[in-house]
C-alpha cells in the first residue's frame, strides 16, 4: 500500500526538478506539501480513496497537488513528474547531497556535461571539466570534489540525537567567550524536530569577526567550510554547523526569524501587517507613518527586537514555545489564550521502560535503580524483554525466568530509597497476541507491549494488531508503537485516530520512546493522541544509566504534540501511577 512517506518523497523530488528548471515559488509549495503529507496522522492513500476533497484536508495541499496525489495512489506514478525526469534524467538525491550542489547546479551541469550520477560528477571534477562550464571555476570544482566523499557517506538528514550534543557543546564553548553576549541554536534543532539538515547557531555580539574566529577555532571542528565577517560554517562530527553573528539589539528578532518555521513566520507577519507593523530578522517596526514600507528592512519606528518576548509582546501575544511553531494553530491559540502549559523535563518522576543485564541491558537491576535514584526519580520500572517474535540471540526472558527475576527485583526494592516496579516488555505478534502467559502478566506491576516483528504489515492489519494489544486487560503501555527507526525503516503504517481512541477507552498509555533513533510516537501523532484523551508515557527504553539522558528528546517530542503534564503518565507520583496500572 502507498505510504505517506512514499508520497512525500515524490513531492520532494518534484520540488527539486522544478528548482533545477529555475521555477520560482512552486518548489517551496511542493516542499511544504511534502512535509505535511509525511507527518499527517491519516493515510494519504485512504484519503485519496475517499475523494480528492478528502486529500485537501492536509495543510498546504490544494487542488493541483491533491489531483497529483490521487493520480499517484491510483496509478503508481505522476505523469508530470515522469516528464520532468525524462527531461532531466539525473540522480537528483545523490547529486544534491554534495555540499554546494543544488538542483539548479545539477540542471546546469547536465545541460553542459551530461552529468547524471555522483560517479559522473566525480569523474568530471577530476578531469577538470566542471571549471570550464560558464558560471563555475577551479575553486568550485575543487569544493565539489572535496565534498563528494562525505556525500557518499551521508545522504540522510541528521538525527536530532546526533546533532543536539554537538550543538550543546558548541553553545557552552561560545558562551565562554567574553565577546559573546548571547548564543542560541535556531532552526529545526531549536524546534526539536526528530531530524535536522544542519545546526544553526545565532550569536549576539558587537565583535563579529572575533566571534567568527572563536567559532572556527573550536577544537571540535573537523574542518572549516567557509568564514566571512559575520557568518561561518564548520563541520563537526560529520555535521554541518552554520554560525551567524548579529548585533545584540537585533538578537531576539533574528532568533525568532531563524527559528522558524517558515509557515509560522508567515502567519506571524500577517498578524503584524494587520497592526501596521513590519516584522523581520532585524526587528519589529511601526510602519503606520511610512510612505514606502518596502524601502528598506529597518524602515519605521523600531518597537522591539532585542528579545523574542519583545517581538511577540508587540503583537499582544505570549511567547510561543519553539516546539509549537509549525503553523498548526499555535498563533490562534495564543490569541485566544489557549496555548497549552507544556510538560517540562523536570516533571518526569520515573522511567517506565528500561532494561538490565537480565536481557540485553548492560547493567544490573541494582545499578539501574541507583542511577534512577541519583536522577531524583520517585520510582523506576524494570521491564526486560520477554521471548517472542522479533527477539533473536536469546535476548528475551522466558516465563520461568521472569518469575525468577521477581525475587531479584524484590531484593533491589528492599535496598532502594525509591519505589521499584517489576514488569516486562512483551512482544506483540502479528495478530496482536502478547508473548507472555496471561496469568504471569497479571502478577507483574507493569506490562509494556511492543511490536518487534512483521513491521511491513498493511495499514488495516497493523492497526488491528495494535488495537488488540491495547485492549488486552494486562497491557499498560504500548511501547514504540510503529517500531520505526529513523532513516532506517518506516515502521508500521497505523490509523492513529483509531489507535488513540482505543487507548483512551482502555486506559492504555501510548509511549513516546525517547531513544533518538526512534522518537516513536512523534509530535504530530502525539497531538492526535492527546486530542483523543489518551495517556502518554515518555520512556527512554534505557539499556544503561547514560541513556536516561535521552528523556529530554521524549519530553520535547511530547511538547511538539501540545502535551501538558496531566497528559503524561510518568509525571504522576507513585500512588497515581499505581492507580493507573491497576
Amino acid at each position: 500500500m502507498t505510504t505517506n512517506a512514499e508520497v512525500a518523497d515524490r513531492f520532494e523530488e518534484f520540488a527539486q526538478f522544478l528548482e533545477a528548471q529555475g521555477v520560482d515559488y512552486k518548489p517551496q509549495t511542493y516542499r511544504r506539501a511534502a512535509e505535511n503529507i509525511r507527518s499527517h496522522p491519516r493515510s494519504v492513500a485512504d484519503l485519496a480513496g475517499e475523494s480528492q476533497d478528502a486529500v485537501e484536508e492536509i495543510d498546504g495541499v490544494g487542488d493541483a497537488i491533491s489531483s497529483k496525489i490521487v493520480e499517484y495512489v491510483e496509478t503508481g506514478e505522476i505523469e508530470e513528474l515522469e516528464a520532468l525526469r525524462a527531461d532531466l534524467p539525473v540522480d537528483m538525491v545523490a547529486l544534491t547531497s554534495v555540499e554546494g550542489v543544488g538542483p539548479k547546479t545539477v540542471g546546469d551541469l547536465y545541460e553542459a556535461l551530461g552529468i547524471t550520477t555522483l560517479d559522473e560528477l566525480e569523474t568530471a571534477a577530476e578531469a577538470g571539466e566542471i571549471q570550464e562550464v560558464k558560471g563555475f571555476g577551479a575553486k568550485t570544482e575543487q569544493n565539489i570534489l572535496d565534498n563528494i566523499p562525505f556525500a557518499r557517506q551521508s545522504q540522510e538528514r541528521e538525527l536530532l540525537g546526533d546533532a543536539r550534543p554537538v550543538a550543546d557543546e558548541l553553545l557552552a564553548y561560545l558562551r565562554g567567550d567574553d565577546s559573546v553576549e548571547s548564543a542560541e541554536v535556531a532552526g529545526s534543532i531549536r524546534r526539536w524536530r526528530d531530524t535536522i539538515g544542519d545546526v544553526d547557531v545565532l550569536v549576539a555580539s558587537d565583535a563579529n569577526e572575533s566571534v567568527v574566529s572563536t567559532f572556527t577555532d573550536w577544537p571540535n571542528a573537523d574542518s572549516v567550510i567557509e568564514a566571512g565577517e559575520s557568518k561561518a560554517s564548520i563541520r563537526s562530527n560529520g555535521i554541518r554547523v552554520d554560525l551567524r553573528v548579529v548585533v545584540p539589539e537585533e538578537f531576539g528578532s533574528a532568533l525568532q526569524y531563524f527559528t522558524g518555521s517558515r509557515d509560522h513566520n508567515i502567519q506571524l507577519r500577517n498578524v503584524a501587517i494587520d497592526r501596521d507593523l513590519k516584522i523581520n530578522e532585524y526587528g519589529i517596526f511601526d510602519i503606520s507613518e511610512v510612505a514606502d514600507p518596502d524601502a528598506g528592512q529597518r524602515v519605521g519606528d523600531r518597537v522591539g527586537g532585542r528579545t523574542e518576548a519583545e517581538i511577540y509582546e508587540a503583537l499582544d501575544l505570549p511567547v510561543i514555545p519553539p516546539e509549537l511553531r509549525e503553523d498548526h494553530g499555535e498563533i490562534q491559540a495564543a490569541q485566544n489564550g489557549t496555548l497549552p502549559d507544556l510538560v517540562e523535563e523536570g516533571e518526569i518522576r520515573g522511567d517506565l521502560h528500561t532494561h538490565t543485564d537480565w536481557s540485553d541491558g548492560g547493567n544490573s537491576i541494582e545499578e539501574m535503580v541507583a542511577a534512577a535514584e541519583e536522577r531524583g526519580y520517585d520510582y523506576h520500572c524494570v521491564t526486560d524483554h520477554a521471548t517472542g517474535p522479533g527477539m533473536v540471540g536469546g535476548v528475551g526472558l522466558s516465563d520461568d525466568e521472569l518469575r525468577e527475576q521477581m525475587d531479584a527485583v524484590e531484593a533491589a526494592r528492599e535496598n532502594a530509597d525509591i519505589e521499584v516496579f517489576h514488569g516486562v516488555e512483551a512482544n506483540i505478534d502479528a495478530e496482536g497476541g502478547i508473548s507472555v502467559d496471561d496469568d504471569l502478566l497479571a502478577e507483574l506491576d507493569i506490562v509494556v507491549a511492543s511490536p518487534h516483528s512483521a513491521l511491513d504489515q498493511g495499514r488495516e492489519e497493523a492497526t488491528e494488531r495494535l488495537v488488540a494489544a491495547v485492549e488486552h486487560p494486562s497491557v499498560d503501555v504500548l511501547g514504540h508503537p510503529t517500531g520505526r527507526l529513523i532513516n532506517q525503516r518506516a515502521g508500521l503504517d497505523v490509523d492513529f485516530d483509531r489507535l488513540a481512541a482505543a487507548a483512551a477507552e482502555h486506559d492504555t498509555a501510548l509511549e513516546i520512546n525517547a531513544n533518538p533513533a526512534r522518537l516513536d510516537l512523534w509530535g504530530e501523532v502525539v497531538s492526535v493522541a492527546v486530542d483523543a484523551g489518551a495517556t502518554i508515557a515518555v520512556n527512554t527504553d534505557a539499556h544503561s544509566p547514560g541513556e536516561f539522558e535521552n528523556v529530554r528528546y521524549g519530553v520535547h517530542t511530547a511538547r511538539r504534540g501540545w502535551a501538558e503534564s496531566a497528559d503524561i503518565l510518568n509525571t504522576r507520583e507513585a500512588t497515581g501511577l499505581r492507580e493507573f496500572l491497576h
